[in-house]
């Protein structure tokens, strides 16, 4: 785990599998909203999936991901839900936020 600017978009949990590397991140921006949420990517795509951490994990914007892949997102959302909610209340106050890497294992 390395610790990032807060200045920046920060990165808070990469998940790596044999295909692909999930990011899941926070807009600088979200600084203002209050409902916990965060984005979900590949270095590919354009237009960021965004899923709501609470009160439930669910989607609110699907982005450029396929549906398999919106499915395969939530999935990784509702199993790492409370280490995202934290590395939000760390975004929110302000600290500083260790990115997450988690790799899959085939």
């Amino acid at each position: 785990m390395r610790l990032i600017n807060q200045s920046i978009m920060p990165k808070i949990l990469l998940y790596i599998t044999a295909k692909v590397i999930w990011n899941f991140l926070f807009w600088n921006t979200d600084y203002h909203e209050n409902r916990a949420h965060v984005h979900v990517g590949k270095r590919s795509t354009e237009h960021l999936c965004k899923i709501w951490l609470v009160p439930i994990v669910e989607l609110d914007k699907q982005g450029d991901l396929t549906d398999a892949q919106v499915k395969e997102v939530l999935a990784i959302a509702t199993q790492y839900r409370e280490k995202l909610l934290h590395q939000w209340s760390l975004f929110k106050q302000g600290k500083a936020i260790r990115i997450i890497k988690v790799k899959k294992k085939k």
